[in-house]
């Protein structure tokens, strides 16, 4: 008999239900990636990489071309430059990045304040870390957080803060308030800081992404943690990358050193490229989503559910209490085997999800044809 390290895992709720979506023809708005094409120019940065034989291991910690212009992009966003020798590292995606983080700092016997709801694999990372996963709500209306009762879950124990804006599931985000009581909460402690912020450029309405690399005091204890297939429509390259200080770089690259080594080589010339020579795709995505957030909001306005503010992200989330009195993991297997549409539930997003909660998420980073014969299923409830 094998004694699991993970008994509360399970397959993930984004492969069962892009299974059962698959099974029974439904159209996937549940899984969170794009059905649209990569920009061509990458496309061709990519097999010109490939052709001009950039096809061998990269060095541990990305190429130089590309740690360097991560460190000037960065610049460009934030106002502050980091050093690309010895605080950006590439990783293969962020789960990496995310993994490589808790392990990096984390012992056994720790304690790490995640904020529910929240993204499926800071609870497993930080449980084969040994440490123990001490969970605080967001308001379960607006996602917004209580720092006062994160203040309160800070014990001698406690190593690390996991955030996340914008926020999955929710597209909630921070202001900039929230982020000096992150600053004031950490001050003076060993409290490390990770930042997960892949959904950092699609922002909308006019709002300013606070990145914990604005401020100094949280990026000076920081992982900041970024993707390239959220921000390139790639998420099958699986490309991320990590900035933080020297210190806790030098025990991240330890980590990744040992976890993958080393990411896909010849994508990492190709995002070189792309950062250097089409920054316009990262500073437009955020209008290019708002887009499609706003159209597929004026859509559901037409169906029995009802959409929740997306300030952030692209996932909408829907209230179906209108609709059916089932929970969420009910109510979305009906969703896709008796109207055709894929949607993810709530609850798995929670170590205890509130009581009544009738919310769905559905991704909106969809060509309008997919979203289109959604919602004509959609107004069948």
């Amino acid at each position: 008999m094998i004694r699991t390290k993970l008994p509360k895992v399970g397959t993930t709720i984004f492969t069962v239900m892009s299974q059962l979506a698959a099974e029974h023809g439904a159209v996937n708005l549940g899984q969170g990636f794009p059905d649209f094409e990569v920009p061509p120019r990458l496309v061709d940065a990519l097999a010109a990489a490939m052709r001009d034989g950039h096809n061998q291991y990269a060095p541990m910690t990305g190429i130089p071309a590309l740690r360097q212009a991560i460190a000037e992009k960065t610049a460009r966003v934030y106002g502050h430059l980091p050093d690309p020798e010895t605080e950006v590292t590439v990783t293969s995606g962020a789960t990496e990045a995310l993994f490589n983080a808790i392990h990096a700092v984390v012992r056994a016997g720790e304690e790490v304040i995640v904020l529910d709801p929240a993204y499926d694999s800071y609870a497993p990372a930080i449980e084969l870390a040994g440490a123990v996963a001490v969970h605080v709500p967001l308001d379960p209306a607006t996602f917004a957080p209580d720092w006062q009762r994160v203040r309160e879950a800070v014990t001698p124990r406690t190593r690390l803060l996991i955030v996340n804006s914008p926020h999955n599931p929710s597209g909630a985000m921070f202001a900039a308030h929230d982020m000096q009581a992150i600053a004031d909460i950490v001050a003076d402690t060993g409290i490390y800081l990770l930042s997960d912020e892949v959904y950092e450029h699609i922002v909308f309405d006019g709002a300013r992404h606070e990145s914990a690399l604005r401020y100094p005091a949280l990026r000076e204890r920081a992982f900041v943690v970024s993707s390239f297939g959220k921000t390139y429509h790639c998420t099958g390259w699986k490309l991320g990358y990590c900035i933080a200080p020297p210190a806790l770089s030098a025990e991240f690259r330890k980590v990744h050193q040992y976890n993958v080594f080393c990411t896909f080589a010849p994508a990492q010339h190709a995002f070189a490229e792309m950062l250097r020579e089409e920054p316009a795709h990262y500073e437009q995505l955020g209008a290019f989503y708002q887009a499609k957030r706003d159209a597929f909001a004026a859509q559901l306005a037409t169906t029995r559910l009802r959409p929740l503010p997306v300030p952030g992200g692209y996932f909408q989330l829907v209230d179906y209490a209108q609709v059916s009195e089932l929970d969420d993991v009910a109510f979305c297997r009906w969703l896709t085997i008796d109207k055709g549409v894929a949607a993810i539930p709530l609850s798995p997003f929670y170590a205890r999800p509130p009581q009544g909660q009738r919310l769905a998420r559905l991704c909106f980073a969809k060509n309008p044809a997919t979203l289109d014969a959604a919602i004509a299923r959609l107004r069948t409830l």
